[in-house]
């Protein structure tokens, strides 16, 4: 179903979809973005409750959960969606609460098949990392947890089998955050980064008072730090622990956000880790199955000040078209959003005050992030959802509230943006305790609609509907020497004067993942000269005069194809 057969379907012969205009117009005056947001996620049909399992104890994880992720299941061409849920604590059961998984039907609406799906099961999930471990065209899942994590592999008919024992995952019990997949050796088969916060459980929690007889949820200060994990993909379906002997191990860290990137671009995919009140991580890849941090170098451990900063959602992204890096590090309240460029090789500068994006988040606590042109206009805007984790701060800083309104900082050019959340319409700006975000073309429209979760509360669809006429393209990769996913491949669009670059990529933001079709904005362009991809495997492939408001397949070696 095209975009305008789904307009009249939804809305019949009314006035709207005789205009032609996206639901939602008629009753709210447009904007003069160029795109509207429509909250759309009671009739898209996603009724989702997290559940922190809060009930009195303040117990350290009902503060951080949880995520969410785009990811086409049933490889049918339509993104479906995965919701991630806590559950209540051992003595204090009250309801039963599980992740869910919602199937596209292709009209705007999802269908919960959690149950059909083997995924119908109680465990204190967070985060969610999409990829195909096995090469075999359907993605699996890595749900990170309280105690003991899970591995999903996706059986291609529709059902998930539970394989954490099986492919050596087990018995690996940690306070699990962020995860991504990524192909750290290049050999053709995904392996598995995953974050560890401090280390926790219900019979060590720390009691933790602001007035010496109240319980209150502890500064991670309280407790001591988690290395993050390196599982390393055997091509056989099982996982080998390489966290020590590749350098990755670090007991100092808290790392609650993580992000994929290849910082000095050598073709070989580097790690961001984003930490909390600890020195943030980026893991230089060695090229011999070693990592090294270089964080300190590259300018990225501390603030501009020299602190550790209370690191959360973690992405990457060329924001102003340069073919330089960008990166977006969400921090606690009063420490600003660190927004910063490259301005050398292997060197970031924090540009977060001169862009505009540093003073509007002083007294807001972001959690995921993420680079999207949400407008299409050719260049990357930032997205970002806030919410505090105590639900008393109004009386300690009078400043700075439980709910808070997300954040879209709409990219002006020339290094600068401006909030527009308040102008983006479907109540995009109302407070909320914002958690995982992740985009997603949920609609097959050509744009990028947006999932945000919130901790303790609704998960929220918002729908993106040009107004102003823009175009994209869309390029979804299938490897072939390369890992299915092509994880880790670059794509450069070439259109005049605009020239872009991205990488297909897992993880970022936070405890959630985004969709792996690539979308550039076009602004009004109706096509472009040529793109230029460069497979994981070392292969480039260069396609000419494509045309715009179209979605491709390349499939390396094999060629591209419309869709």
């Amino acid at each position: 179903m095209n975009r305008r057969d789904f307009l009249f379907t939804t809305l019949g012969s009314g006035l709207a979809a005789v205009a032609g205009l996206p639901p939602g117009i008629l009753a709210t005056p447009a904007s003069n973005l160029g795109f509207r947001l429509t909250d759309v996620t009671d009739a898209a049909g996603i009724r989702f409750m997290h559940n922190s399992g809060a009930y009195g104890g303040k117990l350290l994880p009902e503060t951080l959960g949880s995520g969410c992720a785009f990811l086409d299941y049933d490889a049918d061409g339509w993104q479906d969606i995965v919701l991630l849920n806590g559950m209540d604590w051992p003595g204090h059961k009250r309801q039963r609460s599980m992740l869910r998984l919602y199937r596209n039907n292709r009209n705007g609406t999802f269908a919960d098949i959690t149950k059909a799906a083997g995924l119908d099961i109680e465990i204190y999930g967070m985060g969610v990392a999409v990829g195909d471990y096995n090469n075999d065209g359907f993605p699996d899942l890595f749900i990170s947890c309280v105690g003991q994590s899970h591995l999903f592999r996706n059986t291609g008919k529709g059902t998930f089998v539970d394989v954490t024992h099986s492919s050596g995952l087990f018995d690996r019990q940690g306070l699990s955050t962020s995860a991504l997949w990524f192909d750290y050796d290049r050999d053709g088969f995904l392996d598995l980064f995953v974050c560890n916060y401090v280390r926790w459980s219900p019979e060590h929690d720390v009691f933790c008072s602001l007035d010496g007889t109240h319980k209150s949820y502890c500064t991670p200060e309280a407790y001591r730090g988690d290395t993050c994990w390196l599982f390393h993909n055997r091509g056989n379906g099982t996982f080998e622990d390489v966290t020590a002997t590749s350098g990755i191990f670090d007991s100092s860290s808290k790392s609650l956000g993580v992000a994929m990137l290849d910082y000095d671009q050598d073709g070989w995919p580097d790690l961001l880790v984003a930490n909390d009140t600890q020195p943030n991580k980026l893991y230089r890849n060695l090229r011999n199955g070693k990592f090294k941090d270089v964080a300190i170098e590259a300018g990225l451990a501390f603030s501009t000040e020299g602190k550790a900063r209370a690191g959360m959602g973690v992405d990457v992204g060329d924001f102003d078209n340069s073919g330089k890096l960008g990166i977006a590090i969400t921090n606690f309240d009063n420490e600003m959003i660190g927004l910063y460029r490259a301005t050398a090789p292997g060197v970031f500068d924090d540009v977060s005050i001169v862009s505009g994006v540093g003073a509007p988040s002083r007294n807001t606590l972001g959690f995921g992030c993420m680079f999207l042109d949400v407008d299409l206009d050719g260049a990357l805007d930032l997205a970002v959802a806030n919410g505090h984790i105590d639900e008393t701060v109004r009386n300690i800083r009078g400043n700075v509230g439980y709910a808070q309104p997300p954040q879209l900082f709409l990219n002006e050019g020339h290094g600068e943006f401006r909030d527009v959340a308040a102008e983006g319409g479907g109540g995009f700006d109302k407070p909320r305790v914002g958690r995982g975000l992740a985009y997603g073309d949920f609609d097959g429209d050509g744009d990028l609609d947006i999932l945000m979760t919130t901790n303790n509360g609704p998960a929220v669809l918002f729908r993106n509907d040009q107004l102003g006429g823009n175009h994209s393209i869309r390029f979804e990769l299938v490897g072939t020497k390369s890992n299915r996913d092509a994880i880790g491949a670059s794509v450069q669009v070439f259109a005049g004067d605009l020239h872009q670059w991205r990488m297909v990529r897992g993880g970022s933001s936070y405890l959630s993942q985004s969709e792996f079709p690539i979308t550039f904005g076009l602004a009004k362009r109706d096509k472009i000269d040529r793109v230029v991809i460069n497979w994981p495997s070392g292969r480039t492939e260069e396609y000419r005069d494509l045309q715009a408001s179209k979605s491709y397949k390349c499939k390396e070696g094999k060629g591209i194809e419309p869709l």
